[in-house]
């Protein structure tokens, strides 16, 4: 069979089918987070609140809870609006924060895993593998979880358009933004909790040590080609899900790791942006 044949085969299968456009939406709503958590020097907020998700998730999967996300999205939420708070009023800087809670909540999630394993698998080297790096449950997805995931991407995608001209002045200029009357702490607490969600929904595709290269590869790469803010948003959402789809596809095709194979996608694409931008300039 050839590869065409064998791929057509593959997206026969409704599990595939749901793979590809959850990691399709998953991407593209992570790419367009990326172009203001990039910009605002705020790129290593995917690897804190992926850590924190993951300490999350360990204490859930100890607890035996049935729905861990229950646990998982409330507890990402709050330290994503405590991580914006604490950068916003300089009590503590960005990045020691993010340091903190995230090697915090790594450890801790770790441990609790060894002192109290999970009764159902009893494999703890599985399980933090699987959290950390991706694992294959992105292919068992039902139509719910589909469903679920074209609702947030409808949000994400409409709360960039509807505030477009505000998410663009509390990016480049805060303090520009405030006083012209724009509520910057309440668009920024908006925005904490969609990058909170889109985290926690972007750990079944590439696990929690891989989030921050959905969020930060295809700005970067983007950010190559183009000059203006609305070039590198359309951009680097288009290569997001370039990206996705060529990285899930892929894996499936090769049988390697889903999580791994997308991120190296996007440092592949990301070397071909830099060298066009080396060769021709940004537009």
């Amino acid at each position: 069979m050839s590869v065409l044949e064998i791929l057509a085969e593959y997206l026969s299968r409704s599990m595939v089918r749901n793979a590809l456009i959850v990691g399709t939406l998953i991407s593209l709503c992570s790419s367009l987070l990326g172009t203001t958590i990039v910009l605002k020097r705020l790129s290593f907020i995917g690897d804190g609140l992926s850590h924190v998700a993951f300490g999350a998730l360990c204490i859930a999967m100890v607890m035996s809870l049935s729905d861990k996300m229950i646990l998982v999205l409330p507890v990402t939420i709050l330290v994503a609006m405590i991580l914006m708070g604490s950068n916003e009023k300089k009590m503590i800087k960005g990045d020691a924060a993010i340091a903190m809670l995230s090697v915090g909540a790594l450890a801790l999630g770790y441990l609790l895993l060894n002192v109290f394993p999970n009764k159902r698998s009893g494999n703890v080297s599985g399980d933090v593998c699987s959290t950390l790096f991706g694992s294959t449950s992105i292919l068992t997805l039902s139509k719910t979880d589909v469903i679920l995931c074209g609702i947030l991407s409808c949000v994400v995608v409409l709360f960039f358009v509807v505030f477009y001209h505000r998410i663009y002045s509390i990016t480049f200029d805060e303090g520009f933004a405030s006083a012209t009357g724009i509520r910057c702490g309440l668009y920024k607490m908006l925005l904490s909790i969609i990058i909170a969600v889109v985290i926690v929904l972007s750990m079944q595709l590439v696990g929690s040590l891989l989030i921050s290269a959905l969020i930060v590869f295809p700005v970067l790469s983007a950010g190559r080609v183009f000059r203006s803010f609305i070039s590198v948003v359309t951009a680097s959402g288009i290569i997001g899900v370039f990206c996705a789809v060529t990285g899930i596809v892929a894996s499936i095709l090769f049988s390697t790791p889903i999580g791994a194979t997308v991120v190296c996608v996007n440092i592949l694409v990301f070397a071909v942006c830099f060298l066009f931008g080396k060769v021709f300039g940004r537009h």
